[in-house]
């Protein structure tokens, strides 16, 4: 393997378009393992590719949507019954990520929520700026425009001397350019082709700016239909379920 491995679980939207998975990036290096994001179908996903569950040490979410953070109870269920751990799990996220997280699990399945977990859960709140040191590397988000209310986050993943970076989920802004500056890999979302809206990227906005990108490797994900229907008109690297990049 490389020094850095990226593994996409999930390069589909919301409503899987194209039967591809929600959102998950699983970032493997000799330091550890950090999931990015954990969408509702991220335990199929890890099972199908095979990847060791048990592994994971970080988790980043950038977002408290579903198909960003859905998965999570699911991940705890298989940590209760199915692949026993003991060792502490580090949630990262925006403000509200302990409450919604705990929340969740508690609403999907009550009684097992409503108990202390066999592991530790470190959440850690951040905001826009805060470096994060972990065992599989250090994050440092970013603010992107895709909610009004609450905040989401980019992030910038640096893991044996690679950097990886991850949009979320974003509408335009110049701070993709700065941010992914001399990054060995960009992970950009790119719901649609060619319709604009303001917390969303569409393609045509991100092919003319494609010459202003100074990233090594640029992929295109959280693909929606309208991409997928005119994939034949694209010319920037569109993700997959079960990519591997190799760094």
């Amino acid at each position: 393997m490389g020094v850095v491995e990226v593994l996409f679980l999930g390069a589909g939207d919301a409503f899987c378009s194209g039967g591809q998975h929600q959102a998950g990036y699983l970032v493997t290096s000799r330091r550890g393992v950090l999931l990015l994001d954990c969408g509702a179908t991220t335990l199929a996903s890890l099972k199908r590719h095979e990847a060791n569950i048990a592994a994971i040490d970080d988790v980043f979410l950038s977002h408290l949507h579903g198909d960003h953070f859905g998965g999570l109870p699911f991940l705890f269920l298989e940590w209760i019954y199915q692949s026993p751990r003991q060792r502490p799990l580090n949630v990262v996220g925006p403000p509200g990520t302990a409450e919604r997280v705990t929340t969740l699990f508690r609403m999907l399945y009550r009684d097992v929520g409503s108990r202390p977990l066999p592991f530790e859960l470190c959440f850690r709140e951040v905001q826009p700026g805060e470096e994060v040191t972990l065992s599989s590397g250090t994050l440092l988000p970013f603010r992107v425009p895709h909610q009004q209310e609450e905040v989401s986050l980019g992030v910038q993943v640096t893991v044996e001397g690679r950097r990886v970076v991850y949009s979320g989920d974003t509408g335009w802004t110049d701070d993709l350019i700065h941010h992914s500056s001399g990054a060995d890999l960009f992970i950009c979302e790119c719901s649609f082709f060619d319709t604009l809206v303001s917390n969303h990227l569409a393609y045509r906005t991100l092919e003319q700016a494609r010459g202003r990108f100074r990233c090594q490797r640029l992929v295109l994900t959280h693909l929606g239909r309208e991409v997928l229907a005119r994939r034949n008109e694209v010319t920037l690297e569109l993700a997959y379920d079960g990519l591997l990049v190799q760094m």
